[in-house]
């Protein structure tokens, strides 16, 4: 059997035109075949054989290698879908209706309608809108179909001199890699870019007496409410800003989140006290719509639940940072310290993987009990 030699399709944009890059180690056979290919150029700056980026031109690839050497398509079309985070009302206008300073370089319009098209949530917008604009004003005078991965890395040489954290910089590749492989339709464009090391951080918790100390110094019925609900249900503060009155239901004691990150829905926990605690809530302030609505009926933002669980915890005295957050994972490292199966926890905090809820075991009391301690 004849050997099959081998070339890889990558995407580039040169001379502001998206190209197709054909890689292969040098070989008379397929530099032959290579310059039959239509109008194929050699690019001095990426090293790379290059034909114009068309439907035709693709299948005059396959064509002019068909049976002589294997086609390496694994950077060149999408191989997995896009990290939808599931909630449907993500809001560009923010972006839109900001002032800048004149000389200051947008978000172009296109990626801003890519991540709402996408149902990106709230803050995914934000944050990626943030981070992309960083970058295009680094490069002002460029434009950023021009700019390749040694641009991009030093960019984040920058920022890493600049001592950001290492979330920040895995937001800022996301932010770009957005705009040239989801905005450009360039798949797998930036296949080489470096990553810092994840960082393992542990959960940060606070005892279920603190918890039950920051429930009974909330200003009111509604704040009480919402506080007990972060920690009873293990919600993530989206989720309690996005819960609707037919989510809760009595019957069967359980809450409805709907499209929770991940784009899932899932069931957790009502707790008896506070569902007596809702029921008051419902007499006094008579929501229509969501459960939690702010003036005149509109949505609860994420800024006041955060002001609210600040202040009740200085009010309970306790000064270390506690945030809506905190609360979620109290829950869950006090239900695995009460035996719950962490398949149930889970479930529960609605995990794809239950490595993630492993995590928990690292927090939880109970390993720790059963030794004693040198000193004591």
């Amino acid at each position: 059997m004849e050997k099959l030699y081998n070339i890889t399709l990558r995407h580039y944009i040169i001379n502001n035109e998206k190209c197709i890059g054909i890689l292969f180690y040098p070989n008379k056979v397929i530099q032959a075949l290579a310059k039959q290919l239509p109008q194929v150029k050699w690019s001095e700056e990426y090293q790379v054989v290059y034909i114009k980026n068309t439907h035709q031109n693709l299948d005059a690839i396959y064509s002019t290698f068909r049976g002589v050497a294997w086609i390496n398509t694994r950077y060149f079309f999408k191989n997995r879908p896009v990290n939808i985070q599931g909630n449907s009302n993500g809001d560009i206008r923010w972006a839109e209706d900001r002032i800048l300073k004149v000389d200051y370089k947008r978000c172009p319009k296109e990626y801003l309608q890519k991540l709402e098209l996408k149902k990106y949530s709230n803050n995914t917008i934000r944050s990626y809108v943030r981070c992309f604009e960083q970058y295009l004003n680094h490069y002002k005078d460029a434009d950023p179909t021009e700019l390749n991965e040694l641009h991009i890395k030093e960019y984040l040489s920058t920022l890493i001199k600049k001592k950001v954290s290492n979330s920040y910089i895995n937001q800022a590749i996301n932010a770009i890699k957005f705009y040239y492989e989801i905005v450009l339709d360039m798949p797998n464009r930036f296949y080489d870019m470096e990553r810092p090391i994840k960082e393992h951080k542990l959960p940060k918790v606070i005892s279920k007496k603190e918890v039950l100390a920051i429930i009974n110094n909330t200003a009111n019925i509604k704040h009480k409410c919402i506080v007990a609900l972060l920690y009873s249900a293990g919600l993530r503060r989206a989720e309690l800003l996005n819960l609707k009155l037919t989510d809760i239901d009595s019957e069967r004691m359980v809450i409805r989140i709907e499209s929770a990150k991940g784009n899932k829905d899932r069931y957790s926990l009502l707790s008896h006290n506070v569902l007596e605690d809702l029921r008051i809530y419902f007499k006094q302030w008579r929501p229509q719509k969501y459960l939690f609505e702010g003036p005149g009926g509109t949505p609860y933002t994420g800024t006041s639940v955060e002001k609210i669980v600040k202040s009740a915890a200085r009010k309970a005295g306790i000064f270390k940072p506690v945030s809506p957050h905190m609360l979620r994972h109290s829950f869950a490292t006090h239900l695995l310290e009460s035996g719950t199966d962490l398949r149930n926890i889970q479930v529960l905090l609605g995990h794809n993987s239950l490595k993630t809820t492993e995590i928990y075991a690292h927090v939880a009391t109970n390993a720790f009990n059963t030794i004693k301690n040198l000193l004591d």
